[in-house]
């Protein structure tokens, strides 16, 4: 049996169905959430410029000074709740700022940000299994796809609207099911691709499931007639709902197939050994940008690493420019190739003769790095002649890729 580890937090995402009242008070909520972290970010900005900085409380304040104004007085139409939690995520994004994990915090647009409003505890009822939020009357009327860990008390509801128009409900709650698994010897490296989504040292291949190339004909005529219709039209909204479902469409299928990859690597295997891609300089490459979204190489980390710490498993990243590719995986040999084209998926070794899959030897050197990392607790440092050089085109893409 496992063993317990320290209660994980986890959100259970639900679809639901609001009445016209509550959408309306829901929309309404957004607008306001969406204004509210405007104008403190633009507060925070100008008082910036003069070289002062202005917190949490400061914002708080500003917000109870807003909401006597006779142009803002609408902000007391709906729940405070939402709005001193955007307040908070505001706060949050200049503290990552500060600490240079994340840029400048950007202003929210009506159109392209994400519609969503976060409530605490004091903004929302659960009882009984019905979610009832402030300022409404009746219940959400949600679709529970799975049950809430019994006894469960959640401590925040985040409500959502997607640009298809779906509604969602995600409930932040505490959940003792989640265990560390049995401690097991195996160790795999992962070698991510186009060709193969994955490449495991044992030699199976993974097979890219290319989610968006299958959408593309019929996201292309949607596009098509979307941009065909008049701005401010009724039909261009209908239009751009059908766009924008082909979409979800594509991103649900997408993190499905993720969960259920990523939970059976970790299931399975006590270390993972991934390669340290930095994805978002890898987009820049025009030609495969399209290609190595689809794929979903962070999203596919993120999710190995955060079930990973819940499961009681290892993730080893290795150096990103540790030579996988190139390095020939025999031990004792270490030939290193000064080229390897990205068309070239096998290799020959001039002195033996030795055929090498590029990818499964990847795989092999990634492992034989991982371990090492593994037991030394220090990072892979490869050989570089050009340390501070990003490549766009590193060794894992094809260019037989779209």
């Amino acid at each position: 049996m496992g063993m317990t580890t320290d209660r994980v937090k986890r959100a259970f995402k639900y679809r639901f169905y609001p009445t016209d009242a509550q959408a309306a008070e829901l929309s309404r909520t957004f607008g306001c959430v969406r204004k509210v972290y405007n104008m403190a970010l633009a507060a925070r900005t100008e008082a910036w410029t003069r070289q002062e900085r202005v917190n949490y409380n400061q914002t708080s304040a500003m917000l109870t000074t807003w909401k006597k104004t006779e142009e803002l007085s609408y902000l007391n139409g709906v729940s405070s709740v939402p709005l001193q939690q955007t307040l908070r995520h505001l706060q949050v994004a200049f503290t990552n700022f500060f600490t240079k994990r994340a840029k400048y915090p950007r202003f929210k647009s009506k159109r392209k940000s994400r519609k969503s409003a976060e409530y605490t505890t004091s903004g929302f009822r659960y009882r009984d299994g019905q979610l009832t939020l402030a300022k409404m009357s009746e219940p959400l009327d949600i679709r529970w796809s799975r049950p809430l860990p019994d006894g469960a008390s959640p401590s925040t509801v985040t409500v959502s609207q997607d640009a298809a128009g779906r509604w969602f409900v995600s409930l932040l709650c505490e959940d003792p099911t989640v265990k560390s698994l049995p401690v097991v010897e195996a160790a795999v490296p992962i070698d991510v691709g186009l060709t193969h989504l994955l490449t495991l040292s044992t030699g199976e291949k993974i097979s890219n499931p290319r989610h968006e190339r299958r959408e593309r004909e019929r996201l292309v005529k949607a596009q098509r007639t979307l941009s065909h219709k008049a701005n401010g039209s009724a039909n261009r909204s209908k239009a751009r709902r059908k766009v924008a479902k082909i979409y979800t469409r594509i991103a649900d299928r997408r993190r499905d197939g993720l969960h259920k990859l990523t939970s059976k690597l970790v299931r399975e295997n006590q270390t993972l050994v991934i390669e340290d891609l930095t994805v978002r300089n890898m987009v820049t490459n025009h030609s495969l940008a399209r290609a190595i979204s689809d794929a979903a190489w962070a999203e596919f980390r993120g999710m190995l690493e955060y079930k990973a710490t819940w499961y009681g498993r290892k993730v080893v990243a290795v150096d990103r420019w540790f030579p996988s590719s190139k390095l020939r995986s025999k031990p004792g040999c270490g030939h290193l190739n000064e080229k390897m084209p990205l068309n070239v998926r096998t290799w020959t070794r001039p002195c033996c003769g030795a055929t090498h899959d590029r990818d499964v030897n990847a795989a092999n050197n990634l492992l034989a790095a991982g371990l090492a990392v593994s037991v030394c607790g220090a990072g892979v440092t490869p050989q570089r002649s050009s340390p501070g050089r990003q490549s766009a085109t590193k060794q894992k893409v094809s260019r037989r890729e779209p």
